[in-house]
């Protein structure tokens, strides 16, 4: 696979705590450096991995929880200017281990976890992160 690189942001409330927010950013994704800034409430914690190898906590999840169908027609909605793949995911559940895919800011009272992939190849990779369950 071509180079891979995840980039991940998320605001940390100042009600939150910041290593449970770093648990649910190593829940689904392996080995990410952390680094943060300060922000208008709380600060953002950013954090980036290199490598398909970094996916591998998120690809599980979605085999696990049984979602592989529903995160390749997400994923592929998600990809921009033919090297991205863009989204959010729920902080909270990813917390809890799991993936559920959120909309901005709506759908979660903390905040969601936002996620971009860079790789030149988007397509095989989403294949790769969530390849078909169906016999069509």
């Amino acid at each position: 696979m071509e180079k891979v690189t995840i980039h991940v942001e998320v605001d940390v409330n100042p009600t939150e705590d910041e290593e449970k927010v770093k648990k649910a950013i190593n829940n689904v994704f392996y080995n990410p450096i952390f680094t943060s800034e300060p922000a208008f409430q709380g600060y953002k914690l950013k954090a980036t991995a290199q490598g398909q190898e970094s996916l591998i906590n998120f690809r599980n999840l979605l085999r696990n929880d049984r979602i592989r169908d529903a995160s390749r027609k997400m994923l592929y909605r998600a990809i921009r200017d033919d090297d991205k793949i863009v989204f959010y995911i729920n902080k909270q559940v990813a917390y809890a281990g799991h993936v559920s895919f959120s909309e901005e800011k709506s759908e979660s009272p903390l905040g969601p976890i936002y996620v971009v992939i860079e790789t030149a190849a988007p397509k095989l990779l989403i294949d790769w992160l969530a390849e078909k369950t169906d016999k069509k």
